[in-house]
């Protein structure tokens, strides 16, 4: 690892590797948090503000390298689910399995630390991707794609972030009333959000997996159970996607237990369904999003 050296001090004392749970992973300390982010990738596997528990959920019998990892925030990129791909494409994009390169690390005054990390180049994309998490009182995520190619490309991508909560069934989610969506249990029919979002939807109860069109940008995401709100804030996107899978559906998935469907909520700050991106030769999008917790 070769840091860089940032105005608040020498960044080797806060970036170091280490394991997460067995996984191998750029630990992070600062004085507001920890963060540990995986280089098979690019995905933050960690975060944890001081005196919290952790804002991410990772499953405890995910798989390993080289299959995806299951939880924290994996980076669905270049395109999200599999969303004008063949039937026989990646769930999720080209670059969950790859191994990214670490670029730099620096200390900022206020004591944040800034990580960079780059997707490798994938032959016939025309692409270069990079990661940058501002890691602080505050976890802070920018997804830069640039068209180094000769031909307009039209991109989807997420941040499929897995929240961790308490008990799933007691959360509900502020920022989506008014919004249409398209519910993915429902052959993708587009509906009304009336109100917060919960699993107790009577429209569908007890599981979601939904697209939200023409998104503001800002949620909030309500924990009783664990006593804090986690604040979403994102830019770049025009979508988000609510994912849990329930009871019932959650059975299909080898690398979550049973009974965890209860302990998370995906909020995915994204581009996708028909918020797409188009990017000629030579430009850039900038996806971002921001997670900040607090107590209720």
């Amino acid at each position: 690892m070769t840091p860089g050296t940032g105005p608040g001090g020498d960044p080797r004392e806060a970036v170091r590797y280490g394991l997460f749970d067995d996984l191998p992973a750029i630990l992070v300390r600062t004085p507001h948090s920890t963060a540990a982010i995986s280089l098979f990738g690019g995905q933050v596997l960690s975060f944890v503000p001081t005196g919290q528990t952790d804002l991410l959920w990772m499953s405890p019998i995910t798989a390993t390298p080289p299959r995806p990892l299951r939880g924290g925030i994996p980076i669905c990129w270049p395109y999200f689910a599999r969303q004008g791909q063949p039937a026989d494409a990646p769930q999720h994009g080209l670059v969950r399995t790859e191994h990214w390169k670490f670029l730099t690390a620096q200390i900022e005054r206020d004591g944040r630390v800034v990580v960079a990390l780059a997707a490798p180049a994938l032959a016939g994309v025309g692409l270069d991707l990079v990661l940058t998490l501002s890691i602080g009182t505050a976890l802070g995520m920018a997804l830069t794609t640039v068209n180094v190619g000769s031909e307009t490309v039209r991109m989807t991508q997420a941040f499929h972030t897995y929240l961790r909560v308490g008990d799933a069934t007691r959360c509900a989610i502020d920022g989506l009333a008014g919004l249409a969506y398209s519910d993915k249990f429902d052959n993708f029919a587009r509906h009304l959000q009336s109100g917060l979002w919960t699993l107790a939807d009577p429209r569908d109860p007890g599981r979601a997996d939904r697209i939200y069109h023409d998104a503001e940008g800002r949620y909030q995401l309500m924990d009783p159970t664990l006593g804090r709100v986690v604040d979403i804030a994102s830019t770049g996107s025009r979508s988000v996607v609510v994912w849990n899978p329930g009871a019932e559906a959650v059975r299909g998935f080898a690398d979550i237990p049973d009974d965890a469907w209860r302990h998370y909520v995906c909020i995915e700050v994204a581009n996708c369904g028909e918020d797409i991106v188009e990017l000629l030769p030579g430009e850039a999008h900038v996806l971002q999003q921001t997670l900040l917790a607090r107590p209720t």
